[in-house]
């Protein structure tokens, strides 16, 4: 006899993303001693135990969180079957959610979809959020694949996410002003004012650097973390920037910003990201190749 019932993973299931057990026996019409005896009854036939208490918190254990995985799947694919069947198994297109850092260049991302915005046969959603919940939703089968400027894999053995370098765009000196015919650094710019990238993002390391090898000191007139602002601030303010040219594509197209010079070896980086543990979908895969090949 088959040690999974299926009523009991599902109950495992809403209690263990919900951490809360008296949350979901109100969201399901169940009393919280019946779901109680139902995962006790679930813990028993595994032979295992899935979740510990701390204080009044139901906390997954090692191997509830390798049970959880499987559930997020199995549930996922439930949902996908549940939707196959209430379009008549028409044949449909594919859906494709992806993830995106919340200070991300909208461009690069622009660029990413736009094989999708070209295909009749497929959808798409973009969530944009912070890194920490990028990555949870990604775990829990939310996106399909997470796009950011940060490596997720560095430093870790056994990597849970695969990370795939999608383009590495070389970091501009920008202004409003048009440039005189050379520029040097730091020469160039010894009574400039600059708005910056905040300090915890890879294109304001990679200026610090180089301004510490040419012990220039910036003024600093301003910084964010926000790259639509720090377009704009670079567009109004008159002060000069480093972004990578994507960022600003459309500026200097339309003659509001102009490049005075490029930075040396220094660039920002953009990856897709996706669960070390399951295979890439063949239309995420597709989209990951069409960016690459234009590196």
């Amino acid at each position: 006899m088959s040690r999974i019932n299926y009523h009991h993973l599902y109950y495992f299931w809403r209690v263990a993303c919900a951490e809360n057990l008296t949350q979901v026996a109100k969201d399901i019409h169940l009393s919280q001693s019946a779901i109680s005896a139902q995962l006790k009854q679930f813990q028993h036939n595994l032979g295992v135990d899935l979740f510990e208490r701390q204080g009044r918190k139901l906390v997954l254990t090692g191997e509830g969180r390798k049970v959880l995985d499987y559930a997020n799947q199995i549930f996922a694919k439930g949902e996908e079957l549940e939707q196959l069947i209430a379009q008549g198994f028409a044949p449909t297109g594919q859906h494709v959610s992806i993830g995106v850092l919340n200070n991300l260049s909208r461009n690069f991302v622009e660029s990413f979809i736009l094989p999708l915005l070209e295909d009749a046969e497929t959808t798409f959603s973009l969530h944009t959020s912070t890194m920490p919940n990028l990555l949870n939703g990604l775990e829990n089968y939310q996106y399909n694949v997470i796009l950011t400027n940060h490596n997720v894999e560095v430093g870790l053995q056994e990597p849970m996410w695969r990370s795939e370098l999608l383009s590495r765009q070389a970091i501009a000196v920008v202004s409003s002003s048009k440039p005189p015919r050379r520029r040097s650094f730091p020469d160039s710019y010894r009574n400039a004012h600059w708005v910056l990238p905040s300090k915890n993002s890879e294109v304001r390391s990679a200026f610090t650097v180089l301004c510490a090898k040419h012990q220039y000191h910036p003024s600093i007139k301003a910084e964010t973390d926000d790259m639509a602002m720090l377009r704009l601030l670079a567009r109004d303010s008159g002060a000069y920037s480093v972004l990578p040219e994507v960022v600003v594509r459309d500026e200097i197209a339309q003659g509001t910003l102009h490049v005075h010079q490029s930075l040396p070896d220094a660039y920002e980086h953009f990856y897709a990201v996706t669960l070390a543990s399951k295979a890439i979908p063949e239309n995420v895969q597709n989209l990951i190749e069409k960016v690459r090949t234009q590196r």
